[in-house]
């Protein structure tokens, strides 16, 4: 039986997020909100292009077909277009066989404040002003930013990839980073606090949930010989040795796993994240995001000392 959307991972994305609208939205700043719905009711039938988050969306929704009978995540369309001009984006979804079946339509205004009443656990937008005001509002989101992405869809497995610090966990111990710009005192700060775990980030929850299906991965790999799996979560962080305990102390502590981890201490994350290739890539520091990365959707987490 179908999970309810309550216990359901839910991912909210934005219509720009999920398709490529880069022509309509030069429309809307050219010619107006009037001409825009013309264009996109004359337009209806007209196929659109996949957008940035297309490959991770594409990969999420392939979770469904692995656990059939549970159908344990969900993807709801949070869109600030008109319900007229929004059968676009549904006749877009049949067209790439899109299982979202549940939208939200607003005609101009920030969907972000109906992310709880659809349990949503991570919203992806392009829009920064709706990524912060989510983020104040305590919820989980990102933005995602315009990438090149050629996607490889023979491929099917689903790669994550976080940063810790102001991600994962809060910002506690970035803001001993910055107040004394000493990584000697970070880390002696990061050893007297093990005994202390972190403090959940914007994207604890989502992290969360996502890691519950490693469980259950882990379930079928034992249960079944030649079982492949579908998702792959890393960590790809600053930090190292010594105060890489602490983060992981947290990890235990909140009994989620992760498949890779990456103490970098100094080394460009892109150098990692080429190998890695994941298919959503979450930094709350912008300075990490090198967008001349390929075929990497990256996501910048508005949040924190990082952001101030």
């Amino acid at each position: 039986m179908p999970y309810p959307i309550e216990k359901k991972l839910v991912v909210g994305v934005s219509s720009n997020a999920l398709f490529n609208l880069e022509e309509e939205d030069e429309i809307f700043k050219t010619k107006g909100v009037t001409a825009y719905r013309k264009h996109q009711i004359e337009n209806k039938d007209k196929p659109l292009e996949p957008g940035v988050a297309m490959p991770f969306i594409k990969r999420f929704l392939h979770i469904n077909k692995i656990y059939s009978e549970e159908q344990p995540v969900e993807v709801i369309l949070l869109s600030k277009n008109s319900p007229e001009t929004g059968i676009r984006m549904f006749n877009a979804i049949k067209k790439h066989e899109l299982n979202i079946s549940r939208a939200v339509f607003t005609s101009g205004s920030s969907p972000y404040k109906y992310i709880p009443a659809y349990n949503v656990s991570l919203f992806l937008s392009t829009n920064e002003d709706d990524v912060i005001n989510a983020i104040k509002s305590n919820f989980g989101a990102g933005r995602i930013l315009k990438t090149n992405i050629v996607d490889d869809y023979s491929d099917m497995e689903l790669r994550v990839a976080f940063d810790f610090d102001g991600v994962i966990a809060d910002d506690q111990a970035e803001k001993i980073f910055k107040e004394t710009n000493d990584l000697e005192s970070f880390h002696i700060h990061e050893q007297d606090h093990l005994a202390e775990t972190h403090n959940p980030g914007p994207l604890a929850d989502f992290f969360r949930k996502l890691s519950f299906f490693q469980k259950l991965e882990t379930k079928k790999e034992n249960e079944i010989s030649n079982y492949k799996k579908i998702l792959k979560t890393s960590i790809v962080t600053a930090r190292n040795a010594p105060s890489h305990e602490r983060a992981i102390k947290t990890l235990q502590e909140w009994d989620v796993t992760v498949d890779e981890m990456f103490l970098l201490g100094g080394i460009e994350k892109s150098r990692i994240l080429e190998v890695v290739k994941p298919h959503l890539f979450f930094d709350d520091q912008i300075g990490h995001l090198n967008q001349n990365l390929e075929n990497i959707p990256l996501v910048h987490i508005p949040f924190g000392v990082s952001n101030k």
